[in-house]
């Protein structure tokens, strides 16, 4: 089966000061339509890093990243804008909600981008918000959102498109322990029935262990996988 998203032999260092920190070292993923795979290692060892770039929102130093077949570095960023809508759902650790907009709304934003009509769209965000508890939430503002309710919304706003994959930095770091096991339940339901391959940075042990495959990166070396 071809892969989703795949990246080879990627590594990435940045500059601070006259040293050069070498932030991932020779990465090699490789996710089809249905796998799950959790990365974890401590605080600074790259992993926030390798999410941002499989997602195409920073470039690696060295390797080929590509997504649905196609190479990053082939595209303007018009061209990957347009390529992660289609194709990757995000959650960050922190929302990254619109804050003008109500929950319904900013959940909509990836259909409404691809110029889905309204009405359509906001069927399809409302339906996956009452999923994640908020249907008495969805005329809400950010502001008027708890810390979780906001994640919640981000988490609809990921699946709302039906991505081939979804990156998630962190994802359920900010709920309570209920909630964080409703939320990573639904992610693997919408796996299974979407075949929509995941890839998790998590420090939550008992949700990594959920999925088939766990990375373990260490100062940006990936020391085992499963």
């Amino acid at each position: 089966m071809s892969a989703v998203i795949q990246c080879e032999h990627v590594s990435k260092s940045f500059s601070v000061g006259d040293e050069t920190v070498h932030v991932l070292r020779d990465i090699n993923v490789s996710l089809s339509a249905g796998d799950t795979a959790a990365v974890v290692g401590a605080s600074g060892s790259g992993k926030t890093t390798l999410i941002n770039i499989l997602g195409g929102l920073d470039a690696p130093d060295t390797g080929v990243v590509s997504v649905g077949g196609r190479d990053f570095a082939s595209m303007n960023e018009q061209e990957r804008g347009l390529w992660r809508n289609q194709r990757i759902g995000f959650v960050f650790q922190f929302h990254h909600l619109l804050p003008e907009f109500s929950a319904l709304e900013n959940a909509a934003m990836p259909l409404l981008i691809r110029g889905i009509p309204f009405q359509q769209a906001a069927q399809s965000a409302g339906a996956l918000l009452e999923r994640v508890g908020l249907a008495h939430r969805l005329q809400h503002k950010p502001a008027q959102l708890s810390g979780g309710e906001r994640q919640r919304v981000a988490i609809a706003r990921a699946l709302v498109g039906q991505p081939d994959c979804i990156l998630l930095d962190e994802p359920t770091g900010n709920l309570d322990q209920d909630m964080a096991q409703t939320i990573q339940s639904l992610l693997l339901d919408m796996n299974r029935e979407l075949g929509t391959a995941l890839i998790v940075v998590t420090h939550d042990m008992a949700f990594a262990a959920r999925l088939a495959k766990r990375y373990t990166l260490d100062h940006g070396v990936m020391v085992a996988a499963q």
